[in-house]
């Protein structure tokens, strides 16, 4: 029986320990004992790319707000899907995520940071998105396990009533607010309505030939 090899761990600032292990061919990103991202699981990843630059309308070149990596599968769709105009901005907090990235998990990156549409951003994206007055065609966000998060309490500003206004804000006429989670959440969904968004939510498979558990995304436009 093949073992799984842990390769590294990483701090989440203001919160706990992520863990990395590879099992045969696989990556998995581990919290205590929640596997929270998997190279075997990433229909949803890249769903929540595709789905939301479906919205976009065919914009010429669009300006998408990416937060956080993870296993870059979101990044990798988004390059795939959009022309050479596109930029895509990249909000991660955490250091290690990218060093893996660049290290054991290089093959799997297939150099989509290195791809000259993309800007790298170290830090919190709530602080990107704090900060922007629209200037963004879609902000996707797959920071933690959805608005109920687990991975680090700073992350639920995110998901509030001020930071759902502060994403408005921060996006274009006519853009795309998408979020990614874990499960649905009716509350979450009635706070997008409540603070300026008409909403659309979907249920996509976690593996990409459509099994597994199936995740939750959020698409909310400004009225």
């Amino acid at each position: 029986m093949i073992q799984r090899e842990l390769l590294g761990t990483a701090q989440v600032p203001g919160g706990t320990e992520l863990r990395l292990f590879r099992h045969d061919r696989d990556f998995m990103i581990v919290m205590g004992h929640n596997e929270l991202m998997s190279s075997r699981m990433s229909g949803s990843e890249v769903a929540l790319a595709t789905e939301t630059i479906k919205r976009l309308r065919d914009r010429p070149a669009p300006r998408l707000l990416i937060g956080g990596y993870g296993m870059g599968f979101t990044l990798r769709a988004a390059l795939a899907a959009l022309g050479p105009g596109a930029e895509l901005v990249v909000a991660e907090l955490v250091p290690e995520i990218i060093a893996w990235a660049r290290g054991p998990m290089a093959d799997l990156a297939a150099g989509c940071l290195d791809d000259p549409r993309v800007r790298l951003l170290m830090g919190d994206v709530g602080i990107t998105i704090d900060g922007a007055r629209g200037e963004y065609d879609a902000i996707l966000l797959d920071v933690d396990n959805g608005p109920d998060g687990i991975v680090r309490d700073g992350n639920d500003g995110l998901y509030t009533a001020s930071g759902l206004r502060a994403a408005r804000n921060a996006l274009r006429p006519g853009g795309v607010l998408a979020v990614w989670s874990a499960g649905p959440d009716p509350a979450f969904t009635r706070r997008l309505e409540k603070n300026g968004f008409t909403v659309e939510e979907i249920r996509v498979a976690a593996r990409s030939n459509g099994k597994g558990p199936k995740h939750t995304i959020w698409f909310g436009v400004p009225r």
